[in-house]
Formats: C-alpha cells, sequence, structure tokens
C-alpha cells in the first residue's frame, strides 16, 4: 500500500480493537491530510463519547498504543483531541517507490464491482450536436473511464431522440427533395438545414403539413417504406454524430445507441404494469401516475403523464421503460442519467414512481449527475455572433486552430504532422477540461483565452508539465544514461519541503480519485493534477535536478519525475484528456 493516510487508518483500526475492544472497531479512524501536519487522526472524540472519557486522555491513550515509530518522525496532540503525525522521510520516500512499481498508482479496484448503466450525449436525429452536448458528452464520457478503471462493468446508452411526430415532416421532406439529394445534404453534415427547410415548409404549406401527419401514422402504424426512409435518417444522423464523437476523443459508438424508438414497442408495458400495479389514475383524460412528495405552483398533486389524451405516449413513459430494461434485462444496480439541472424534477419523478412500481428496488438505485449550462462572455446561454447555437463541430475545429497558433508562438520547430497532432490534443484537452474543471453543478463561461492559457488550471498547463518531465528524461537518456524505468525502483529522498511536498501530494493520488468518483465530481480530481503540475513546478524550481550533487540525487529526483508524470497522464487520461510528450 502506497498511501501512508491508508497504513495510519489500518493501524488505528487495529489499535481500536486490540487496546480498546471489537466493539470500537467500527469506528471511522479519520485519518485525513491536514495543513498542520502531514496527517491527523480524528478518531479520539468519536471513541471517548463512546467511552464516557475526555477526548485527549482518550488521544494520549491512544498514542501510547500506535506502533508509528517507524513511520512519523513526530506524534502530538492537539486541541480537545486531535492527533498530529509527521511521517519520517525514509517513510514517505518508500510510499513513492511502492507507487511507482503500481501499475494504478495507488488506486484501489472497487471492492464490489457493479453493473453501471450511463446515459449521457443524448442528441437528436436530424439536428446537429451544438455547445449545449458538450457537458452531458464529457462529463458522461469521464464518468464511463473512471468508472470502468475501477472495475465496473459499464454500458453506455446514447438515449438519443428518434422517434416522435417530427419525423412526419422530415419524411415527407426527404421524399420532396429525393433520397439521394437528402443523403447529400445530411452527408456533408448539414442536418440542421435539412430541418429547418422541413419545419419552414410544415409552417407555410397546408398541405405538406397534412401529408407529414399522414406520414407520423404510417410510421407508428410500422407501414415498411416509411420505416426505410425513417432508417435512413437515423443512419445519416448517427454518421455525423460519430464523426463528432471521434473529433472530441470520446468512447461513445453505434453500439452504444439506444434511441427512443428502442423502447418504443415497450410503452404499452409500462401502462399495463402501472395499471396492474394501481398506481395508474385517469386525469383530465389522460393516463397519470401522481408520485408523492410533488406539487405545483397551487400545492396541488403534479402528475407523471404517462399516456396523453390523444393515445400518445410521454418521455415519461419512455424513460420508465429505460429503467425496466436497465434494472430487468441489462441487470445494472446503478442508473446514471448525466442530464442537465433542469431535468431534475422530471427524473426525480421518474425516479420515484419505479420505486413506487417495485422496478427499482435495492441494490438498484438511480443517480442524476446533474450539470449547469455553458455561458458566453454576456454570461448567457453561448451562441455565435449571429446568434444562433454554435454547433460542437465548429467549436471543437476552432479549438484545434486556435492552439496551432499558440504552438506556432510558443514552439516554432514543432512542425509539420507532429505540430497538428499536438494542436489537435492540446486543443480537445482545452475544451474538455475547462468544462470538467468546473463543478458540474455550476454554469461557467466559456473562454478562449483562459482554457489554452499555459498557465493556471487549464489543460495546456498539466500537459505542459508531462511535457517538461519527459524532456528532462530525453535529456537524462543523452547526458547522463539513464533510462526512465531504470529509476522507478528507487527511493526517493524528500529532504526538501518541494519534494516532501510533491511526494505527500502524489501519495494522495489514489483517495482523490476515489472521492471524485464517489460524488461523480470529475472537477475534484481536475483540481487535484493541478495541484500536482503546481507542486512539480516549485519542486523544479528549487531542485535541481540533472546538475544534482550527486547521482544518486539525480535518480532520487528523477524517481520523484516519473511518479509525477505518470500521475498527470493517468488523471488526465481518465478524464479523456491525451497529454503530448513535446509541446
Amino acid at each position: 500500500m502506497s498511501d501512508p493516510v491508508v497504513v495510519v487508518s489500518r493501524r488505528v483500526t487495529a489499535a481500536l480493537r486490540e487496546h480498546f475492544g471489537a466493539e470500537f472497531a467500527d469506528l471511522d479512524p479519520a485519518v485525513r491530510p491536514s495543513e498542520h501536519a502531514d496527517a491527523q487522526i480524528n478518531v479520539a472524540m468519536a471513541l471517548a463519547k463512546r467511552l464516557g472519557r475526555a477526548p485527549r486522555d482518550v488521544a494520549a491513550q491512544l498514542c501510547e498504543v500506535l506502533e508509528l515509530d517507524e513511520i512519523c518522525r513526530e506524534v502530538s496532540i492537539a486541541g480537545p483531541g486531535f492527533i498530529n503525525v509527521t511521517f519520517s522521510d525514509d517513510f514517505v520516500g518508500a510510499c513513492i517507490a511502492a507507487m511507482a512499481i503500481d501499475g494504478r498508482l495507488g488506486v484501489d479496484v472497487a471492492p464490489a464491482p457493479e453493473t453501471v448503466v450511463v446515459d449521457y450525449s443524448a442528441p437528436n436525429v436530424a439536428k446537429e450536436m451544438h455547445v449545449g452536448h458538450l457537458r452531458s458528452t464529457v462529463i458522461g464520457d469521464a464518468l464511463v473511464r473512471m468508472l470502468e478503471f475501477s472495475g465496473h462493468t459499464v454500458l453506455r446508452e446514447n438515449h438519443i431522440g428518434d422517434w416522435g411526430t417530427q419525423f412526419g415532416m422530415l419524411i415527407e421532406h426527404l421524399t420532396d427533395v429525393g433520397e439521394s439529394g437528402a443523403v447529400a445534404d445530411l452527408s456533408v453534415g448539414d442536418l440542421d438545414g435539412f430541418y429547418k427547410a422541413a419545419r419552414r415548409k410544415f409552417d407555410a404549406d397546408p398541405d405538406f403539413a397534412d401529408r407529414s401527419r399522414r406520414r407520423v401514422v404510417a410510421l407508428q402504424g410500422g407501414d415498411a417504406d416509411t420505416l426505410r426512409l425513417w432508417r435512413l435518417l437515423v443512419a445519416e444522423s448517427e454518421r455525423y454524430f460519430e464523426q463528432v464523437y471521434a473529433s472530441l476523443g470520446v468512447r461513445l459508438a453505434a453500439g452504444d445507441v439506444r434511441g427512443e424508438s428502442y423502447y418504443n414497442e415497450s410503452m404499452p408495458l409500462v401502462v399495463a404494469r402501472l395499471a396492474a400495479s394501481g398506481l395508474l389514475q385517469r386525469d383530465d383524460d389522460a393516463d397519470v401516475v401522481f408520485p408523492e412528495g410533488f406539487t405545483n405552483r397551487d400545492n396541488e398533486p403534479l402528475p407523471l403523464i404517462i399516456r396523453k389524451r390523444d393515445g400518445g405516449y410521454n418521455y415519461a413513459t419512455s424513460d420508465l421503460a429505460c429503467v425496466i430494461d436497465r434494472v430487468e434485462n441489462r441487470r445494472a444496480t446503478l442508473l446514471l442519467y448525466v442530464v442537465g439541472a433542469p431535468q431534475a424534477q422530471h427524473l426525480d419523478m421518474v425516479r420515484v414512481v419505479a420505486e413506487k412500481a417495485g422496478w427499482l428496488a435495492p441494490p438498484a438505485r438511480m443517480v442524476h449527475v446533474a450539470f449547469g449550462s455553458v455561458l458566453g462572455s454576456d454570461r448567457k446561454m453561448l451562441k455565435s455572433r449571429s446568434g444562433d447555437t454554435i454547433k460542437l463541430h465548429d467549436l471543437l475545429n476552432e479549438a484545434v486552430e486556435r492552439a496551432e497558433q499558440a504552438i506556432a508562438q510558443r514552439n516554432p520547430d514543432l512542425v509539420g504532422d507532429e505540430r497538428a497532432a499536438v494542436a489537435r490534443i492540446i486543443g480537445i484537452g482545452a475544451v474538455k477540461y475547462a468544462d470538467l474543471s468546473t463543478d458540474r453543478v455550476k454554469d461557467y463561461v466559456f473562454d478562449w483565452d483562459r482554457m489554452l492559457a499555459f498557465d493556471g488550471n487549464t489543460a495546456p498547463y498539466l500537459q505542459y508539465a508531462h511535457a517538461r518531465i519527459c524532456s528532462v528524461f530525453r535529456r537524462a537518456g543523452s547526458e547522463h544514461g539513464i533510462d526512465r524505468a531504470d529509476v522507478r525502483t528507487v527511493a526517493p529522498v524528500v529532504a526538501d519541503a518541494t519534494e516532501r511536498r510533491l511526494a505527500l501530494l502524489l501519495l494522495q493520488c489514489g483517495a482523490t480519485f476515489a472521492d471524485a468518483l464517489d460524488k461523480f465530481a470529475p472537477h475534484r480530481l481536475c483540481n487535484y493534477l493541478y495541484d500536482v503540475a503546481a507542486s512539480f513546478s516549485a519542486f523544479y524550481e528549487a531542485c535541481p535536478v540533472l546538475k544534482a550533487e550527486s547521482q544518486e540525487v539525480v535518480r532520487s529526483r528523477l524517481a520523484l519525475c516519473d511518479v509525477t508524470a505518470r500521475v498527470l497522464e493517468f488523471g488526465c487520461g481518465v478524464l479523456g484528456i491525451d497529454v503530448p510528450e513535446r509541446m
């Protein structure tokens, strides 16, 4: 085990069991990193309460029985009963050495792996992805990667909008322009143009609107030719989505699509099962469920509409069908919905109904991973200069172009294909990190200058720290004949304060990752990686690496550099961000 806090926690638990009684071994050791020492043990207060004794006396007894002499250079009691511990330099170095040979860098596998469905991205067929799809796609992809690294079985689900009344007008417009013309329009990514043209005709031409309504009936009735045209629209849209996902570097693929149409045949079953359970009621000629605890502005019970007056189904019906499929067929125990904050009430009502119906019973549970909006400098929804919603594909292209301009200024020696590749890594990484580094429940202002800056809490800053270390190792090989793999068996000497701070921060990798995943909060991992990069910069400025006073110190500091680079690469990787070796 490379985490010193975990080592101390285990010793505290052992001391509680052996010296106070097995009934106290369930207490949280409450060992945390501290500003006053390397770590602080806070269990004495809880233990004293159960024993009916003074906390400082209990803390003093704990200090006597805790076996910390060989790992700590100082143990002291502070305040009402906090135990401050300062680790020995040798112990910190040994922990870093253990971390260096651990392929997981101290990140544990989940003790009870689950099957997790992650519902994210969810664009609409025949509409282009825009900046509003960014957060769901990026946050969802990061959580997928983190869950997979933890050992969970992850089922990605892209619940695209591929069914509904709008397809009547889209299919009719397709027949008007001809299949070849429609495919040509859609294949170049002009989905918005195709959709807007259909909408204009629907609003202006009564005959077209009438044909569109009849086409909806044919679609829902399973007419073969109508379904063939509908599949063409869906296939062209999915091809476009895949291009955007490839540009963004997310793991969503064609096989992950489970659109609204997938659940269409399950809708009557949802109604039947709700009726059989006694939950379904008739209200204003619609079939509804009244989940407990939800009221409207007049404090009247708020219904979840299952089947509308005209017999059509609602989003709630589809979402309940999803729950049934994900729990009963796919055997998932955790359902994550990476969906915007405005959908909170709707998803909460769906959850309550699913629980009441018995479809969502422990250990299965449903979690809304809510997020805020992307804003412009005016703190309103981000728009283009013309006032239109910014297309995601255009946004990503601009990020790469801006990154290439920045690289040309900073490193003119980087040219050709290598510059283009690095520009893509930096540009896409900057966009994703700007999103992920913000507490997801908050809105954030999209700012090109800030997100592409090479200082501050940005992807380029982390990427530059990694590239800088790679450069150090290239020089270590040419100047000292030291291979990077050679230093992974070295226990660093952390005599300097900046060495010590960096080492202790690196050893928090596993705990930070676990905390970020537990709260579905990627920004916590981002903030940690920024602290690591900043701490490395301070260490690098204070401690000569290749020009250290001896080969022993050179190797010691290179060992610290290696773990730092690997932590940055790992952390960025599970966020979906690449790190180049040159910038």
